[in-house]
């Protein structure tokens, strides 16, 4: 069940993924590319989550990696956010 759970996460953040920056580029609202690129990140940071615990699961530990990369993608759409605001 967790194989189909850890999948469908990262399914849909790519497909968010894609939405985002396909609407960025026909619109070219900074915020589409920022959030696009957060998804972005979200999407690594789901396929790194399925390397660690489906494929390696006891030979390495991405977990530093994981937290690596979710906090650089909330971080991107954080100032993002604070950027677009002073508009």
């Amino acid at each position: 069940m967790e194989k189909l759970t850890y999948t469908l996460c990262a399914l849909t953040a790519l497909a968010c993924t894609v939405l985002l920056l396909r609407a960025w580029a026909r619109s070219r609202a900074r915020l589409l590319l920022w959030s696009g690129l957060c998804f972005a990140g979200f999407t690594a940071n789901n396929v790194v989550l399925i390397l660690d615990r489906l494929v390696f699961p006891t030979e390495v530990d991405l977990l530093p990696v994981r937290l690596v990369l979710g906090l650089v993608s909330v971080w991107v759409l954080a100032i993002a956010l604070v950027l677009e605001g002073d508009r």
